[in-house]
């Protein structure tokens, strides 16, 4: 822990802090000054005082995490960043805010040194640190303090605290008694609208105590009773929540403890009083004393000499080579994929996905994952091994509980940490619940793997609260996010091939409640080609189609079993077995037109809203599918009322090649 700095010497840094801040602010003319300078004495105290980082290596494994789950606020993290050393320009804070700078107006993880990960999105970062330090546990357990004893701290603000990706976060890091989360509340009483009083009068101490979490409240302008808060905190083994009362715009004269100082620059002659306020030169702009600069940085030969110590401590380690394994993309090359029998009945890809996940724990050993209090349906338990508790943490099974929120976020957590690949699971219904976490998975470049079961209408009774219609179209929207639906048990396993291969970026995997048949391979293409996105899964008899049949997940045995009676008719149709559409679209052109020969009439055919299939059917083809909700019956008879049958299919194709 570095030395406290003296009074004099510690105000001069918090002011050059908020003076970076303002003046970002104001030459961008856009951004958030008042969290900033609220929150300066007290992450002036975390930096300064407690965190454990070596700005020279952003990315060493057992440096504390800092999350600005605040993210508006981002000037704070960026003047710390500089002030402290790390690769961020006094030129790259000037232009904050601009094209091309890396200073944008909200942390993003990657394009920072020293930002952990991309926060705005209000409550996310909460969640997302909560990840951090649930990888860090589990870490913990198998390696031992020697390679995994660090800590994630955050600042959260009254906007963090209202959502419930956040609420839901909390109740779950109390349950496990997460005791190295240290969050910085930002408790002053307004947002953008006004006072909290407008809207947010519980009593929020009280609300964390309840979720097990330790709960001090102190003057946030108090830099030792935030020093002393934080020392607390570290004695503790619950997570812990310091209430940390501040003016927002703390310094500027007319516009502290105002919401006008929240969302919009202090404007020229308001910062102009604020810098005579702190005893700067008003006249200078992004001003940053030697001597700030020098305290700042004091400790860091010493952090870098720390990072070295373990450096060595792991080179050493007995379980280094196990260490490496976990922090990179998992060698699948021993796993003893399984099989399934064919005929009979079938298998529900969801069962299917349940062998997979137990096929691979025992070659990938750092997949961890579970579901939102659905395991059983979702297929996702890991056999041989419990589920994690706050006394059980060498398991590997998620009980998330009814937290589909909190669950997602907290994965691109545990991902951005690194050295563990979590999954997760619920219904495709409750995607919408995920949706914001998703998004940033993707945004992030995450490899999140998102399991999502019974994918459509073919649910049955539970009726349309239930049944997905848009949910499929909704993912292909998001860019960077891998969709795929599996048409048999046999694509399943290619399927998470593919996600647990993926380094930049989330994977999506839709699976069946029904069973569905297992496709003799001798009679049909290889599932290597779920790689592709699509690939002739059954060709045309005679090789040339007169129409091409495109179908995923459970609608492509629809097909297959349209394709002979279409031939007694004198049509000859290829069956195309299409699971994603972001894996095709990366194939070269002569790959995607020889699957999809232009010219020859197409034929879509999939559970869900026709709305984007026209990129592959054309003005001249048609899409079979569904742009309603649905019903409550069962399954075979929601299928016949909303023309998934093979007749259905049959006449499509037939009115359009005729």
């Amino acid at each position: 822990m570095s030395r406290i700095a003296s009074p004099d010497l510690a105000q001069r840094a918090v002011n050059t802090i908020k003076g970076l801040t303002i003046d970002a602010v104001q030459k961008a003319n856009s951004g958030h000054p008042g969290m900033p300078m609220g929150m300066a004495d007290a992450t002036f105290v975390l930096w300064h005082s407690h965190l454990k980082h070596d700005p020279s290596d952003p990315t060493w494994p057992d440096r504390d995490r800092f999350v600005l789950s605040a993210g508006h606020g981002s000037m704070l993290l960026y003047s710390l960043l500089h002030l402290t050393g790390y690769d961020l320009s006094l030129d790259d804070l000037k232009a904050f805010r601009q094209w091309g700078s890396r200073t944008p107006g909200h942390p993003e993880v990657g394009h920072t040194p020293g930002v952990e990960t991309t926060t705005g999105p209000l409550g996310q970062g909460f969640a997302m640190g909560v990840g951090m330090a649930f990888a860090e546990r589990w870490l913990r357990e198998r390696f031992g303090p020697e390679l995994v004893d660090h800590w994630t701290y955050g600042v959260v603000s009254d906007g963090d605290l209202m959502e419930g990706v956040a609420a839901e976060a909390a109740s779950l890091a109390g349950h496990l008694r997460l005791g190295r989360v240290v969050y910085l509340y930002d408790d002053n009483e307004i947002t953008i609208d006004g006072s909290t009083a407008l809207s947010f009068t519980e009593d929020r101490a009280a609300r964390f105590t309840a979720l097990g979490w330790h709960v001090q409240t102190v003057d946030g302008h108090d830099r030792d009773a935030v020093h002393n808060a934080i020392l607390a905190a570290r004695q503790d083994d619950r997570p812990s929540l310091i209430c940390c009362r501040t003016r927002i715009g703390k310094g500027s004269p007319n516009k502290e403890g105002s919401e006008k100082s929240h969302g919009s620059p202090l404007g020229a002659e308001e910062i102009r009083l604020t810098k005579i306020g702190m005893g700067m030169d008003p006249d200078a702009s992004f001003v940053v004393p030697q001597d700030v600069v020098a305290e700042l940085r004091a400790e860091n030969a010493a952090r870098t000499s720390r990072r070295a110590e373990w450096e060595a401590r792991l080179a050493a380690h007995p379980r280094r080579a196990e260490w490496e394994a976990l922090h990179r993309a998992p060698d699948l090359s021993a796993v003893v994929w399984p099989s399934w029998p064919l005929g009979g009945k079938g298998v529900a890809t969801r069962k299917a996905n349940q062998d997979v996940i137990n096929a691979v724990v025992a070659q990938v050993t750092n997949l961890v994952g579970g579901s939102a209090d659905l395991a059983g349906s979702n297929g996702t338990t890991q056999k041989g091994t419990g589920t994690i508790q706050a006394s059980a943490w060498g398991n590997r099974n998620v009980s998330f509980g009814v937290r589909e929120h909190a669950m997602a976020a907290m994965c691109n957590g545990m991902t951005l940490h690194g050295g563990i690949r979590p999954y997760n699971a619920t219904f495709l219904v409750f995607h919408d619940y995920m949706r914001p976490a998703v998004r940033l998975s993707s945004l992030m470049h995450q490899p999140v793997v998102y399991v999502y079961t019974h994918d459509s209408f073919h649910l049955g009774e539970d009726g349309p609260t239930h049944q997905p219609i848009e949910h499929l179209m909704a993912m292909r929207l998001i860019p960077g996010l891998v969709n795929i639906r599996p048409a048999d048990a046999t694509e399943v396993a290619e399927a998470w091939k593919i996600a647990l291969g993926r380094t930049d970026g989330p994977t999506t995997l839709s699976l069946t409640r029904q069973e569905l048949p297992v496709l003799d391979r001798s009679v049909y293409s290889s599932a290597e080609g779920v790689a592709k996105g699509a690939y002739v899964l059954a060709e045309a008899p005679g090789g040339a189609p007169q129409v091409v049949i495109l179908a995923s997940g459970s609608e492509v045995d629809l097909a297959l079993k349209a394709q002979p009676v279409l031939a007694e008719r004198g049509v000859a149709a290829r069956v195309v077995s299409f699971p994603s559409w972001e894996l095709f679209e990366a194939q070269p052109k002569a790959y995607r037109d020889a699957v999809l020969p232009p010219g020859v009439k197409r034929l879509s055919v999939e559970a869900g809203r026709t709305f984007g299939w026209e990129r592959y059917v054309g003005q001249d083809g048609r899409a079979i599918g569904i742009d309603h909700f649905g019903a409550s019956a069962p399954a075979e008879v929601l299928a016949e009322r909303f023309g998934f049958t093979v007749d259905a299919v049959v006449d499509a194709a037939l009115t359009l090649v005729r």
